[in-house]
């Protein structure tokens, strides 16, 4: 049963190649509702594992469009594992103190240690994708962080992190639905700003810099992953 696409080393990926429609067999809801939460509670017991052994820790990073689901990923899928081994971390624009260093140093003090967890929601990434779109730094810069992003996720694999990379893949018009409904919804509504509006002109920009953030950085010891979550 397929659930996402691996993006192969060397692979070009066109996200409009990939239908974020796509359920394979999952078209009862009910069904995969059941799945994730077993799923959920097998994560649970492989995490008593990576915590006894102290030998590997998992860095799991979640990108995605505004509204793609990142946060209901990590409470659904993740609601088993014990809050005390895994840390989440969700990163925003850097601050003054962080743009004192190079764009790695936020990313690298608190990738997760042996026994340990951690999920990012949003991630060192955004560095060559807010930066490209928006134009915020020179096309060498951003276009050289590409080999820095490798060799850093090179490091971290070397020295026993497992690296997990899924792209939550949405389509135009199901982001505006999403956007809609969390401006009608009291318990959302918070969630929203103009700038969610306002970033939706740049969303052929975004699809070009994810997928060649996708096809640059894929390796086989921190593959990227695509997942379809219309």
């Amino acid at each position: 049963m397929q659930l996402a696409w691996k993006v192969d080393e060397g692979s070009k990926v066109r996200l409009k190649d990939y239908d974020p429609d796509f359920v394979d067999k999952h078209t009862d809801r009910a069904l995969a509702t059941a799945e994730i939460e077993k799923l959920s509670e097998e994560l649970g017991e492989l995490q008593q594992l990576l915590a006894a052994a102290q030998h590997h820790s998992l860095f799991i990073v979640l990108q995605g469009m505004d509204t793609s689901g990142k946060d209901g990923t990590i409470r659904h899928v993740m609601a088993q594992v014990n809050p005390l081994g895994c840390e989440v971390r969700s990163f925003k624009g850097p601050t003054s103190r962080e743009q004192a260093h190079d764009f790695l140093w936020r990313i690298h003090r608190v990738v997760p240690g042996r026994g340990m967890i951690s999920i990012f929601n949003r991630s060192h990434y955004e560095d060559v994708l807010v930066v490209r779109v928006h134009d915020l730094m020179p096309e060498k810069v951003w276009r050289g962080r590409y080999a820095a992003i490798n060799d850093f996720e090179h490091i971290l694999a070397q020295h026993d992190t497992i690296i997990l990379k899924f792209y939550l893949h949405i389509s135009y018009e199901e982001q505006e639905k999403r956007l809609l409904a969390r401006q009608e919804d009291r318990t959302k509504a918070w969630k929203l700003s103009s700038a969610d509006w306002a970033e939706r002109k740049y969303w052929n920009d975004y699809q070009k810099a994810y997928g060649d953030a996708l096809s640059k950085c894929s390796t086989d010891e921190a593959p990227w992953y695509i997942v379809p979550a219309n």
